[in-house]
């Protein structure tokens, strides 16, 4: 740079000397500031690229020290990742080994319920076969309750729930069942209802009310009116009146539309009571076995006996005479119906259903 001053000087000294024109001095100045101009472009340039480079260095060191880091972190989850996938290995291991075993007990339990439901399937009824037997024993019980009590209600009950619950399980092999059931039930709808226990309370009350009946002997005539108001008359003449009363009640005459009542004994009196409690009592007993003719029999000889031994004027007597006649009324069944077709339908359908497995095996 001095040396190119120096030049100048040099130059501008012997321009001076010499006797040259102004433009040519002129024309070797402006080089001189270009030069300059460009040195300090390039001065320019170069602290530009040295910032430039330096920080270029800088952003590069930056991101080397964040790279390391991330680098770092990434090192570190990864170990974290291979430990956890480590312990994940070891537990999907331990739960395949569980599952194993979960998997050999399961089967274990699939074979002992296989097992089971064929021992089952070999020694429990079906759902059929079940139905058959309740009904049975429903058809069995209802017979009992015709047969021994005469019981017609208890039995028509029983049968109408043996054809609800066949009618539930709706199967088309049970038809004939069915139709026989029906067919006993008309029949018990056809018997006359008897109100057995009703019957039975009133022959108890009549039995109990026996000793209080009065016999048709202990009947008194009316006494005769009232003796007269004491009066204010001398004693002779009441002495003489009562005396007079006496004789005349002495002969009493007595006019009477009925029959002499028969004259009986306190002995015989309590054997005519004994004798017609046991006749209400085996009416009572006829109409538990629906004997018809019995029952009519007991009852018309209590009648016959309270009609001739006991008092009919009392009220008592009446409203029991009435009782009897009421009962004797009753038009009881001469024989009850009996469940042989329902029995025999529901027998045949059992023997059917222990044959087929039989035939199968």
């Amino acid at each position: 740079m001095v040396t190119n001053d120096s030049n100048a000087d040099e130059n501008v000294t012997a321009a001076r000397a010499e006797p040259t024109p102004a433009p040519p001095t002129i024309v070797t100045a402006r080089p001189a500031m270009g030069l300059r101009a460009l040195w300090t472009i390039v001065v320019l340039a170069i602290l530009a690229g040295v910032y430039a480079w330096y920080d270029e260095r800088q952003i590069t060191q930056s991101l080397r020290g964040d790279v390391a880091h991330r680098l770092t972190n990434a090192d570190a989850a990864a170990a974290q990742a291979r430990a956890r996938d480590s312990d994940l290995a070891n537990e999907l291991r331990d739960a395949q080994a569980k599952l194993a075993l979960l998997d050999a007990r399961v089967a274990e339990f699939q074979s002992q319920q296989a097992a089971l439901e064929a021992l089952y399937r070999d020694l429990a009824p079906s759902r059929d076969e079940l139905a058959l037997s309740e009904v049975e024993q429903i058809l069995v019980l209802a017979g009992q309750q015709l047969s021994l009590a005469g019981n017609v209600q208890a039995a028509l009950a029983g049968l109408q729930v043996a054809d609800a619950k066949l009618a539930r399980l709706d199967r088309p092999q049970l038809g004939p069942l069915r139709r026989a059931l029906a067919r006993d039930i008309d029949k018990l709808k056809a018997v006359p209802y008897v109100d057995v226990a009703g019957v039975s309370i009133k022959l108890d009350q009549m039995i109990e009310a026996i000793d209080a009946l009065p016999l048709a002997k202990d009947e008194r005539v009316a006494p005769p009116a009232g003796s007269a108001a004491p009066s204010n008359d001398p004693a002779w003449i009441r002495f003489l009146r009562g005396v007079w009363n006496d004789l005349r009640n002495v002969i009493r005459i007595e006019v009477n539309d009925r029959p002499a009542a028969p004259l009986i004994t306190p002995e015989q009196s309590f054997f005519l009571r004994e004798n017609l409690r046991l006749r209400l009592l085996s009416a009572r007993l006829a109409l538990l076995a629906h004997d018809d003719r019995s029952f009519k029999a007991d009852l018309s000889a209590a009648r016959g006996w309270l009609t001739e031994y006991f008092d009919k004027r009392n009220r008592q007597v009446q409203t029991t005479l009435g009782t009897l006649a009421q009962l004797a009324a009753i038009a009881m069944p001469r024989e009850m119906p009996d469940l042989a077709g329902s029995l025999d339908a529901v027998r045949a359908l059992k023997a059917a259903a222990e044959r087929a497995p039989a035939v199968g095996k």
